[in-house]
Order: C-alpha cells, then structure tokens, then sequence
C-alpha cells in the first residue's frame, strides 16, 4: 500500500505540475519567446534532447516539471545587459522581458488556465461515467437483507416508498422515526415500483441484529445523474468554478481568522500529507482517485494565482502594476520580493512537513488540528 500511495502521489502531482508547465510553453511558443528548456522532473539532469532550440530535459527528481524562458528573470525594468543572457543579440527580441505586457500576463496565467482546464475535464468524464449525487424526495430502496420483514413481504431493490400508514413520506429520517413508533404493530407501505402502485403489509420488528433495523432495508433519497457528453462539460465547468470559489473562501477566512483572531490554522497538508490523502484515495477507486486530482489540480490553481512573490499571481503582480503605471517596476526590487518570496514559501513547505510528520506520529487524521 506504501509502495502505491507514493507512485500514485508521484504520478498525480508530475501530471499537474507537467499541465501547468505546458500551459507556460504553449503561450510562449505562440508569442515568439525562446523556451531555453522544458524539464520532466527536477534536476540533476539525467539526460536531455534538444529538438530545435529548446532542450527536452528528464531530471532525478520526479515530482513535477519546469519550463525555461528566456529572459524570465529579467523581466522588469532597469537595463538588460546582453551579455548576462549568454546569446546572440538578434535573440533580445524573442526574450520573455522583450514581450509586452499582456502578452507577458498571458503566458504567466496559461499555467493556472491549464490547471483549471484539468480539472473541468476531469470532473465532466466523472460526471459522464460515475454521475453525481442529486438530494431527491423519493425514498429508494437498495439493500434488502434476507430473512428480514422487508424480504419476506416482498420489497424489493429500487423500490420507492411513497408513504406509511397513508402518510406521504419524503426524508428518510421521517421514514425512521415513523418505523420505530410501530414496532411490533403492524404498518402499511405504498411503494412505486416501475410503473406501478403496490400496497405492502408488514410488521416492523422490535429485536433485529446490530446494524439491520426494525425492516431489515437500506434506504437513500440520493440519486446518481449521469450527464450526457454534450452536458458533462458545461456542469463540469460549472462544478470547477464552484470548487475553486470554495478553496479561495477558504483561504480567505483562514487568512482574516489567524490575523484578526489569532486562530491556527487547520486542514492544511503538506507533501507527506497530500500523499497520505493520495493514499486515501486511491484506496476507495479510480472514481476518488480522479476526483482528488481534479481538487488539487484546482488548489494548484488557486494558490499559484495568488499576488505572492516567486508564484505566477507575484510575477502577474508586477506586470498589472506597469499597466497601470505605465513602467515597469524595478528588475533589482522584483528579484529581491520573488527571492524573499521564494524563501518564505520553502520555509512554510517545512513547517507543514514538519507538521504533517507530527501528527502521524501522534495518531491523528492528517487534517485534523
């Protein structure tokens, strides 16, 4: 289980970060700029080759991707000097610095569109494949144990129960608590099944095995909606704006609640807590799988778009400040906010681990404060 949980952890978060890297390429492809490298993995280099101008390169360490633009890190104001760059001078002009800046906006957000993108295909082939759940008022049928009062009076899987004693009965809590007033008496249930009305007598039990109930029935008023493809996308786009509202609120209220309040955090989960959840999931199928990678696809996404340096919403930062001021900010102080940025985000990383390692060791749920 070990050994599935870390390749599958691998494997979901090279893809995401892979997604979000090619997203980077792409627009930069279409706007001109020279990509130096697209690496799978982090270095050290095992081996790279180089198609063209840019160099494909596979690294040691397998979690996640990186692309090289050219002039990425001298990309705000002051003077670029060519031979820091180490090309030719006719290739200035195919420099990341070089683009204006909506194209240099673009290119930094075709990552998290990527994300995005990712996530919504996900959720609409879940949505056409497995379904989502849907509340309805219709109290199903499905489980009928044998032997038990249910079974022996004929009720049967996927049968709706419509009402008790001539009561219309619509929640599945009200079906309980009216069972449990007449145990040992004997009840009347109208259930549709297919097309037709039936009328069942019985008689709910009042001795049954743990975990049975007085009918010896499983009831749900869940439905499962498959969508068609036509449809799967629009309510998967949907579902995805959805999600990514929620992680922003999220961390919003986490945010105003540690600096009004002092209140700590909770549910945050660093790399050996996302492969623990990755562990959780794939054990309940490929269904879950799918969807935890669609969330953090989406939190991937949420978390790069923030304005913090050294993440795509820091670099979109400086470049919204020079459309509205017309200049672009200093290349000297950009570099020092994105480094110190850098610096911040590892140390929290190691916070989080440290964190995460903890409460393993003291037995709690990885989520749990």
């Amino acid at each position: 289980m070990l050994i599935t949980t870390i390749l599958a952890f691998i494997a979901i978060l090279s893809v995401l970060v892979i997604i979000h890297e090619l997203g980077h390429f792409i627009l930069a492809k279409k706007f001109g700029v020279k990509v130096e490298e697209f690496g799978f993995g982090f270095p050290p280099r095992i081996f790279g080759i180089k198609k063209g101008e840019t160099l494909y390169s596979i690294n040691l360490l397998p979690v996640g991707g990186f692309v090289k633009l050219y002039g990425e890190d001298a990309a705000g104001g002051g003077q670029v000097k060519s031979s820091k760059l180490k090309v030719k001078s006719h290739d200035l002009k195919r420099a990341f610095f070089a683009r204006s800046a909506g194209q240099r906006a673009a290119i930094v957000l075709a990552g998290v569109v990527m994300n995005f993108l990712l996530a919504v295909v996900l959720i609409s082939f879940l949505f056409a494949t497995q379904g989502v759940s849907i509340p309805t008022k219709n109290i199903r049928v499905v489980e009928v144990l044998s032997d038990g009062p249910s079974f022996v009076s004929g009720i049967k899987i996927d049968d709706i129960i419509l009402s008790l004693n001539s009561k219309p009965i619509q929640k599945t809590e009200d079906f309980i608590s009216q069972t449990k007033s007449h145990l040992g008496e004997q009840v009347i249930l109208k259930i549709k099944r297919g097309e037709k009305i039936m009328t069942i007598m019985l008689i709910p039990r009042k001795v049954f095995p743990k975990g049975e109930g007085p009918l010896g029935i499983a009831i749900t008023n869940i439905e499962i909606k498959k969508y068609s493809i036509i449809e799967a996308p629009f309510f998967g786009t949907l579902e995805a704006f959805k999600f990514s509202y929620l992680i922003g609120n999220g961390l919003l209220d986490m945010v105003v609640n540690l600096v009004l309040h002092g209140q700590k955090p909770t549910g945050i989960a660093g790399p050996i807590g996302v492969a623990q959840l990755t562990g959780q999931a794939v054990s309940y199928g490929i269904g879950a799988t799918l969807w935890f990678a669609a969330l953090l696809s989406l939190n991937l996404a949420v978390l790069n778009v923030l304005p913090i340096p050294a993440l795509d919403g820091g670099r979109l930062f400086f470049i919204l400040i020079e459309l509205v001021t017309g200049k672009k900010v200093n290349q000297k102080y950009e570099t020092y906010a994105h480094a110190i940025g850098l610096i911040a985000l590892l140390g929290l990383i190691v916070l989080v681990t440290v964190l995460d390692v903890l409460r393993i060791f003291s037995g709690k749920s990885i989520l749990q404060p």
